[in-house]
């Protein structure tokens, strides 16, 4: 197999790709499959920390009408519920694994503390952020984009339902020019929907890349650690 690129990556998972078809819940299928591809990956020597979204649940801006604190508080409870359900996809194929939220619940995860994350990572434990960062009005590719910095991660890998980042919706667009590469300030100015401007300038700070790929296609996620062409790459 060929060698990992990155010895340390962040994984930014969409709830709505566990749904598979379903489009809503947890498709028993679509997870276990991804955490096949996780695995692959953890068997290269690579470390792997996952924010996995909960927009398969519910998304914040959903609420209409509800209080957008209110709102995305139930968000960050779905995140907990997609961590629950991938940990124990990760453990049935004997992949060691901790959730971690950022809002306490003690009887079913630990409490985010950076430094006992980073243990786990160097301990051979793969991590998965829930909760988002533990504040409404934030979204979990901020998350993404802030644990990445705090465990020092060398990429974020954001697998996505599209196969990259494209100047127009490619499912309404048949024409629409999908791109191989792109800077931060594109990412920011354009409102190319790749992740909001707060995570993509949390990402230039930091100098943290972003490979921005398909999940649907098998062995992507390997492809990405390897440092393959594939997705977008935004640096």
């Amino acid at each position: 197999m060929q060698k990992a690129k990155y010895k340390r990556v962040m994984l930014k998972i969409s709830g709505e790709a566990l749904a598979g078809e379903k489009k809503l819940g947890i498709d028993t299928d679509t997870i276990n499959e991804i955490s096949k591809n996780i695995k692959e990956v953890y068997d290269m020597g690579v470390e792997v920390a996952i924010v996995v979204g909960g927009g398969n649940f519910w998304r914040g801006r959903s609420g209409k009408g509800m209080d957008r604190t209110t709102a995305d508080h139930m968000g960050m409870l779905a995140t907990v519920i997609n961590s629950l359900g991938l940990q124990d996809a990760l453990e049935s194929q004997g992949v060691p694994t901790r959730v971690q939220t950022a809002i306490e619940m003690r009887q079913i995860a630990e409490p985010y503390i950076r430094r006992k994350a980073v243990r786990h990572l160097e301990k051979r434990r793969i991590v998965i952020f829930a909760c988002g960062t533990g504040n409404p009005y934030f979204s979990t590719d901020t998350t993404a984009a802030l644990r990445a910095a705090e465990i020092d991660a060398e990429v974020i890998l954001l697998a996505k339902k599209v196969d990259g980042v494209y100047d127009s919706d490619p499912n309404i667009n048949p024409d629409a020019k999908k791109f191989d590469k792109l800077s931060f300030m594109d990412v920011i100015n354009k409102g190319l929907g790749v992740m909001d401007s707060t995570a993509a300038s949390l990402c230039k700070d930091n100098n943290i890349p972003i490979v921005v790929f398909g999940l649907n296609e098998p062995g992507n996620i390997v492809k990405a650690v390897q440092g393959e062409n594939i997705g977008t790459i935004v640096m």
